[in-house]
């Protein structure tokens, strides 16, 4: 199976180089930039949850300050 999966990536990969440039380049667009999309918001609700986690942000209104 492995084998099988390997050989069609090559073939994907040989027709992809061998494309023309304004093909290669909306196809690369249109799988890297949900991509990078994606991981932009996964790396935003990361950071959010972390900076949850350790606290409060420092000009947040604590009970007891004026």
């Amino acid at each position: 199976m492995l084998n099988g999966l390997a050989d069609w990536w090559d073939g994907v990969e040989l027709w992809l180089a061998q494309a023309w440039f304004p093909v290669q380049f909306v196809l690369v667009m249109v799988v890297l930039v949900p991509l990078c999309l994606l991981a932009a918001w996964a790396i935003d609700k990361v950071v959010e949850l972390v900076s949850r986690w350790f606290g409060p942000a420092r000009d947040d209104d604590r009970p007891g300050r004026s």
